[in-house]
């Protein structure tokens, strides 16, 4: 439970590249500090603060951002969960040259990925992790070359990718199964999706859709777990009760009383 340095952090130090962390980039003493580094290129990758115009025209070529999604589909914060959300097919990275908008700047380059049944977000995390690092090489050479060409987003398609808030983590189970398997794959392996069993509260990190119907959030079966949604049914297949390590759902019946008829809130 202490702040540490982040990878790009230990390499930068490990090679003694100086590192600034600013807690804003509006203040006079940040702009000098870029200003006299006389960059070519910014690169933004997660970073988490609005970059003012003073700061994207500090370097020659501008700001250049990696954006986990197929702009302009999914602007904001929250790209890879709320494109599982949705059920989008597919989904991708962006390279854009960044503007003074949220993630509205025209596009170098982007490469689309498929969505998969069993994808969730850290594997889409880290699938795109590797596609976007190549992908900027690439824009970077071509940048380098002078023969870079960016495109502008396409007026429409525009999506907005909210942060994920803490409330939108609990399962709801007036919705349907299909919609909170969806939800389950968005929030594993963090924050991880929330329930609560009769006063209990744990997190469910794997889950199945089948066919069923029910009171939503009743069980409908104690002995394997599947609990009624609005719609369909949600088989649990592995979860975390608070305060214990995450196990099989067969695991967690072994050691616990659960009937049909007890509820998830």
């Amino acid at each position: 439970m202490q702040s540490a340095p982040s990878p790009v952090k230990k390499l930068a130090l490990s090679r003694g590249v100086p590192v600034e962390q600013p807690q804003s980039l509006r203040s006079p003493g940040v702009e000098m500090r870029l200003n006299a580094v006389g960059a070519d290129l910014m690169v933004v990758a997660a970073y988490g603060l609005i970059l003012p115009g003073p700061i994207l025209r500090s370097a020659r070529h501008g700001a250049i951002n990696i954006h986990a999604s197929l702009l302009p589909r999914w602007r904001g914060a929250a790209p890879i969960q709320r494109a599982l959300l949705a059920g989008d097919a597919e989904t991708g990275v962006s390279i854009m040259q960044m503007d003074e908008g949220l993630d509205t700047g025209p596009v170098f380059a982007s490469r689309p990925i498929a969505l998969g049944p069993n994808d969730d977000f850290g594997s889409v995390h880290d699938k795109l992790a590797d596609i976007g690092a190549s992908l900027l090489l690439e824009v970077l050479a071509a940048v380098q070359k002078g023969s870079a060409r960016s495109t502008p987003q396409p007026l429409t398609g525009a999506t907005y990718a909210a942060k994920i808030e803490k409330h939108e983590t609990w399962l709801r189970w007036e919705k349907s199964a299909v919609e909170l398997e969806r939800a389950v794959r968005a929030f594993r392996p963090a924050p991880g999706a929330l329930a609560r069993l009769e006063g209990q509260r744990m997190k469910i990190w794997r889950v199945r859709v089948e066919n069923g119907t029910g009171d939503a959030g009743t069980i409908i079966d104690g002995k394997t777990l599947r609990v009624a949604c609005g719609s369909g049914v949600l088989g649990i297949e592995e979860l975390q009760p608070a305060g214990g390590r995450r196990m099989a759902a067969s695991d967690f019946l072994r050691g616990h009383r659960v009937e049909s008829g007890m509820r998830f809130e």
